[in-house]
Protein backbone atom coordinates (compact mmCIF):
# COMPACT_ATOMS: atom_id res chain seq x y z
CA UNK A 1 0.00 0.00 0.00
CA UNK A 2 1.35 3.57 -1.04
CA UNK A 3 1.71 6.08 1.95
CA UNK A 4 -0.85 8.65 0.22
CA UNK A 5 -3.45 5.02 0.05
CA UNK A 6 -2.41 4.62 3.72
CA UNK A 7 -2.96 8.26 4.86
CA UNK A 8 -6.43 8.36 3.12
CA UNK A 9 -7.44 5.23 4.86
CA UNK A 10 -6.09 6.43 8.18
CA UNK A 11 -8.22 9.85 7.40
CA UNK A 12 -11.72 7.47 6.28
CA UNK A 13 -10.75 5.48 9.72
CA UNK A 14 -10.78 8.67 11.65
CA UNK A 15 -13.67 10.11 10.46
CA UNK A 16 -15.66 6.72 11.03
CA UNK A 17 -14.59 6.61 14.66
CA UNK A 18 -16.21 10.07 15.47
CA UNK A 19 -18.55 9.27 13.87
CA UNK A 20 -19.13 5.89 16.15
CA UNK A 21 -18.70 8.31 19.56
CA UNK A 22 -20.85 11.20 18.90
CA UNK A 23 -23.27 12.28 17.11
CA UNK A 24 -22.28 14.38 13.59
CA UNK A 25 -24.67 17.70 14.52
CA UNK A 26 -23.95 17.56 18.29
CA UNK A 27 -20.52 16.00 17.80
CA UNK A 28 -18.20 19.48 19.53
CA UNK A 29 -15.47 18.82 16.84
CA UNK A 30 -17.21 18.04 14.04
CA UNK A 31 -20.14 21.71 14.87
CA UNK A 32 -17.08 23.83 15.22
CA UNK A 33 -15.61 22.81 11.84
CA UNK A 34 -18.36 23.56 10.09
CA UNK A 35 -18.44 27.18 11.04
CA UNK A 36 -18.71 29.21 7.71
CA UNK A 37 -17.68 32.64 6.03
CA UNK A 38 -18.22 34.39 3.01
CA UNK A 39 -14.85 35.93 1.28
CA UNK A 40 -15.48 37.83 -2.06
CA UNK A 41 -12.50 38.48 -4.41
CA UNK A 42 -13.15 42.09 -5.90
CA UNK A 43 -12.40 42.96 -9.58
CA UNK A 44 -9.53 44.23 -8.88
CA UNK A 45 -8.53 40.69 -7.64
CA UNK A 46 -9.81 38.96 -10.33
CA UNK A 47 -7.99 41.40 -12.94
CA UNK A 48 -4.61 40.79 -11.09
CA UNK A 49 -4.56 36.99 -11.44
CA UNK A 50 -5.08 36.72 -7.36
CA UNK A 51 -8.05 34.72 -7.55
CA UNK A 52 -5.34 31.30 -6.73
CA UNK A 53 -3.26 32.82 -5.05
CA UNK A 54 -5.79 33.73 -2.19
CA UNK A 55 -7.40 30.03 -2.86
CA UNK A 56 -4.34 28.18 -2.06
CA UNK A 57 -4.05 30.18 1.28
CA UNK A 58 -7.44 29.40 2.60
CA UNK A 59 -6.71 26.06 1.64
CA UNK A 60 -3.27 25.57 2.83
CA UNK A 61 -4.55 27.20 6.39
CA UNK A 62 -7.12 23.85 6.20
CA UNK A 63 -10.82 25.70 5.17
CA UNK A 64 -12.88 23.54 3.19
CA UNK A 65 -14.30 25.52 0.08
CA UNK A 66 -18.05 24.53 -0.23
CA UNK A 67 -19.07 27.09 -2.51
CA UNK A 68 -17.64 29.23 -5.86
CA UNK A 69 -18.97 31.58 -8.39
CA UNK A 70 -17.67 33.65 -10.52
CA UNK A 71 -20.32 36.96 -11.24
CA UNK A 72 -20.24 40.33 -12.13
CA UNK A 73 -22.82 41.66 -9.48
CA UNK A 74 -25.82 43.71 -10.31
CA UNK A 75 -26.05 47.69 -8.75
CA UNK A 76 -28.96 46.59 -6.71
CA UNK A 77 -27.13 42.88 -5.25
CA UNK A 78 -24.36 45.35 -4.53
CA UNK A 79 -26.52 47.91 -2.52
CA UNK A 80 -27.93 44.83 -0.26
CA UNK A 81 -24.98 43.13 0.02
CA UNK A 82 -23.31 47.19 1.47
CA UNK A 83 -26.57 48.24 2.64
CA UNK A 84 -24.82 48.95 6.38
CA UNK A 85 -22.73 51.76 4.27
CA UNK A 86 -25.39 53.30 2.00
CA UNK A 87 -24.64 56.58 4.38
CA UNK A 88 -20.57 56.75 3.85
CA UNK A 89 -19.67 59.13 1.01
CA UNK A 90 -17.80 56.94 -0.56
CA UNK A 91 -20.81 54.25 -0.85
CA UNK A 92 -21.64 55.35 -4.72
CA UNK A 93 -17.92 54.85 -5.68
CA UNK A 94 -17.64 51.43 -3.96
CA UNK A 95 -20.95 49.82 -6.03
CA UNK A 96 -19.54 51.25 -9.18
CA UNK A 97 -16.18 49.82 -8.89
CA UNK A 98 -17.60 46.54 -7.41
CA UNK A 99 -20.08 46.40 -10.21
CA UNK A 100 -16.88 47.25 -12.69
CA UNK A 101 -16.48 43.46 -13.16
CA UNK A 102 -16.36 40.03 -12.48
CA UNK A 103 -16.30 38.99 -8.53
CA UNK A 104 -15.29 35.96 -7.20
CA UNK A 105 -17.62 34.86 -4.57
CA UNK A 106 -16.87 31.58 -1.72
CA UNK A 107 -17.91 29.59 0.87
CA UNK A 108 -15.09 28.57 3.05
CA UNK A 109 -15.60 26.31 6.14
CA UNK A 110 -14.12 24.97 8.63
CA UNK A 111 -12.68 26.05 12.48
CA UNK A 112 -12.94 30.15 13.52
CA UNK A 113 -13.26 30.70 9.96
CA UNK A 114 -14.82 33.75 9.96
CA UNK A 115 -12.33 35.13 12.29
CA UNK A 116 -9.04 34.09 11.11
CA UNK A 117 -10.62 34.78 7.63
CA UNK A 118 -10.52 37.97 8.28
CA UNK A 119 -6.93 37.79 10.17
CA UNK A 120 -5.85 36.08 6.92
CA UNK A 121 -7.57 38.79 4.83
CA UNK A 122 -5.45 41.75 6.70
CA UNK A 123 -6.47 45.29 7.58
CA UNK A 124 -9.30 47.15 5.46
CA UNK A 125 -6.30 49.53 4.79
CA UNK A 126 -3.75 47.83 3.44
CA UNK A 127 -1.01 49.97 4.27
CA UNK A 128 -1.78 49.04 7.52
CA UNK A 129 -1.64 45.10 6.79
CA UNK A 130 1.15 43.29 7.76
CA UNK A 131 3.06 41.26 5.42
CA UNK A 132 2.28 37.78 5.42
CA UNK A 133 -2.03 39.05 4.83
CA UNK A 134 -3.45 39.04 1.70
CA UNK A 135 -3.83 42.53 1.38
CA UNK A 136 -0.14 43.32 3.27
CA UNK A 137 1.41 41.27 0.59
CA UNK A 138 -0.73 42.02 -2.64
CA UNK A 139 -1.74 45.68 -2.71
CA UNK A 140 -1.64 49.55 -1.05
CA UNK A 141 -4.79 51.03 -1.54
CA UNK A 142 -7.95 50.73 0.78
CA UNK A 143 -10.10 51.62 -2.29
CA UNK A 144 -8.47 48.66 -4.66
CA UNK A 145 -8.03 46.10 -1.27
CA UNK A 146 -9.37 42.80 -3.60
CA UNK A 147 -11.29 41.15 -1.22
CA UNK A 148 -14.48 41.02 0.82
CA UNK A 149 -14.76 39.13 4.13
CA UNK A 150 -17.35 38.84 6.25
CA UNK A 151 -16.80 40.05 10.08
CA UNK A 152 -19.15 38.08 12.03
CA UNK A 153 -21.25 34.82 12.10
CA UNK A 154 -24.31 37.09 11.61
CA UNK A 155 -22.50 39.07 8.14
CA UNK A 156 -21.20 35.56 7.08
CA UNK A 157 -24.93 34.39 7.30
CA UNK A 158 -26.36 37.02 6.02
CA UNK A 159 -23.60 37.43 2.80
CA UNK A 160 -23.78 33.56 2.14
CA UNK A 161 -27.44 33.49 2.15
CA UNK A 162 -27.37 36.58 -0.78
CA UNK A 163 -24.86 35.25 -2.87
CA UNK A 164 -25.27 31.96 -2.60
CA UNK A 165 -28.84 29.46 -3.40
CA UNK A 166 -29.12 26.56 -0.28
CA UNK A 167 -28.42 23.95 -3.25
CA UNK A 168 -25.25 25.68 -4.62
CA UNK A 169 -23.31 25.07 -0.75
CA UNK A 170 -21.95 21.47 -1.06
CA UNK A 171 -22.10 20.04 2.33
CA UNK A 172 -19.06 17.51 1.84
CA UNK A 173 -17.13 15.06 3.67
CA UNK A 174 -13.64 15.56 4.03
CA UNK A 175 -11.81 12.62 5.96
CA UNK A 176 -8.31 13.79 5.07
CA UNK A 177 -8.85 17.17 6.09
CA UNK A 178 -10.90 16.24 9.17
CA UNK A 179 -8.11 13.80 10.38
CA UNK A 180 -5.13 16.01 9.38
CA UNK A 181 -6.22 19.03 10.24
CA UNK A 182 -8.41 19.20 13.15
CA UNK A 183 -7.61 16.93 16.51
Amino acid sequence: MSPFSLLLLLGYVTAVLCEDTCDKDSCPKMSSTKERTFIAVKPDGVHRNLVGKIIQRFEERGYKLVALKMMTASKQHLEVHYQELKDKPFFPHLIKYMGSGPVVAMVWQGLDVVKQGRAMLGATNPLASAPGTIRGDFCIQTGRNICHGSDSLESAQREIAHWFKPEEINDYESPFIDSWVYE
